[in-house]
């Protein structure tokens, strides 16, 4: 009997001792067509999650579409041609990069860049659509034109679109890589196209360098929440397959226009911030250069960063990565990789 008692103790406190089983994380679940993807942003319309990115070759802005978050199938390109307006301001261009979306006034938006690699002569431009379901008999892509152009006498580049609406309901566009860094420029909330073309653009994050160096910051992402405004950048390379250093900060402030501060009042405009995304520890060394940040604020209240990150079990290869972000006590996103 007491040798019963004392086996059936030690079988429970072992059982105590198991590690519990941890449920995958969404990175871990996501399936399907995950690769190539480039600079995603994510957007839900119904019950489907759509994914837009940078287009290769004549897919000129990738589609993924999903019902779960999890299962991913890749869709026909928004544009297999420029629009008429892009090779005139841009000669070179062949492509649309780093899009973003958003649903204003009764139509979708879809911000793009047209650009050549290393130049700041580049352009962004606009196409709205009814819906965001293919299926539909209203789906159609418009486009709408130039919205902002960068040429080589600017200290900016006109890249990586970002629209958001602030508290006081004014309309955004945030935009930038290398140079002088991110910059911010208000919006027609009718037209969705410069509001003021003439006036001085916003600063709002910056990476210093040495004179003749570059600065590596790009990809800006405003995230509104509670009483502050939270921009997103990715610092370093990215393009470099296994080899790419990007990594994403966050920094904070209760004015869109800046200035944003890391967790530690470090401030964007020097280079600084919160590290936010980074690669996977040294011991798995997996997936790289995790950046380009989206956002997703579901209609269930939940938050999710989608970005992309070079897979060295495939050869680097450029991959959806979608984390859901909590918000811990001290007001700071935490994004569960």
């Amino acid at each position: 009997m007491i040798r019963s008692l004392l086996l059936g103790a030690a079988l429970a406190l072992g059982a105590a001792a198991a590690p519990a089983q941890q449920t995958p994380s969404l990175n871990e679940r996501l399936t399907g067509d995950l690769i190539p993807t480039h600079d995603p942003v994510i957007a839900r319309e119904g019950g489907t999650y759509y994914v837009f990115g940078t287009g290769h070759g004549d897919r000129l802005v990738e589609t993924k579409s999903s019902p779960d978050l999890i299962h991913w199938t890749a869709g026909a390109p928004v544009f297999t041609k420029l629009p008429d307006w892009a090779p005139k301001a841009v000669p070179g261009t062949n492509g649309m990069w780093a899009p973003d979306i958003a649903f204003v006034n009764g139509r979708w938006r879809l911000y793009y860049s047209v650009s050549t690699f290393g130049s700041n002569r580049s352009a962004i431009g606009m196409a709205t659509n009814a819906t965001l379901d293919p299926k539909s008999p209203k789906f159609a892509w418009r486009d709408e034109g130039l919205v902002v152009q960068s040429m080589p006498s600017d200290d900016f580049n006109a890249i990586d679109p970002n629209f958001v609406v602030d508290r006081q309901g004014r309309h955004w566009l945030s935009l930038g890589s290398f140079w002088s860094g991110i910059k911010l420029f208000e919006l027609d909330k009718k037209t969705g196209k410069l509001l003021h073309p003439k006036e001085k653009r916003f600063s709002i994050a910056r990476r210093m360098a040495p004179a003749g160096a570059a600065a590596p910051v790009e990809a800006p992402f405003i995230v509104p929440h509670g009483d502050y405004y939270y921009l997103l950048v990715s610092y370093d390379y990215c393009c470099k397959g296994v080899n790419s250093t990007y990594y994403t900060v966050v920094g904070r402030s209760k004015e869109i226009t800046g200035p944003y501060l890391g967790k530690d009042g470090s401030s964007l405009m020097q280079g600084q911030g919160t590290i936010f995304l980074r690669a996977d520890l040294e011991e798995k060394q997996r997936f790289r250069g995790p950046g380009h940040p989206g956002w997703l604020h579901d209609k269930d209240g939940r938050d999710y960063v989608v970005y992309h990150a070079y897979d060295r079990e495939k050869n680097g290869a450029p991959t959806l990565r979608i984390a859901p972000v909590t918000w811990g006590a001290d007001g700071w996103p935490v994004a569960a990789q």
